[in-house]
């Protein structure tokens, strides 16, 4: 018994992993995915930031907005989704939302905008 528990506690940490619904990844091979195509890119940083330079196609939605949720439930949760702020942190906390509504494909801009731009990668202003 104590080996199978200390078994399933050295796998515990993969198996969340497994379960993470959400693909995480850098500029370069978010890059990758857009120009791929068929899928969304959200923004949740604030309008002003979003005029300021976003990634081509992108939709702003705030995640700050009282109905930020009422405007991801609009989207086809079906597609593949992109979602990015400037560094990774309020799109971080966006996607239990995003999960929550039923998204089935998720990837995650691990750097943000910040880090789009820092790649070098093309900014719409």
């Amino acid at each position: 018994m104590k080996t199978l528990l200390a078994t399933l506690l050295l796998l515990l940490p993969t198996l969340m992993l497994a379960a993470d619904p959400v693909k995480h990844v850098k500029a370069d091979e978010a890059a990758k995915i857009i120009t791929d195509g068929k899928v969304a890119v959200i923004d949740v940083r604030t309008p002003d930031e979003f005029k300021e330079g976003h990634i081509k196609g992108a939709k702003n939605i705030d995640i700050m907005s009282k109905d930020f949720e009422a405007q991801l439930a609009k989207l086809d949760k079906t597609q593949p989704t992109l979602v990015h702020c400037q560094a990774g942190g309020r799109s971080t906390r966006a996607l239990p939302v995003f999960e929550k509504l039923g998204f089935t494909h998720l990837i995650h801009l691990d750097d943000g905008f910040g880090g789009w731009e820092a790649a070098g990668k093309p900014v719409v202003k």
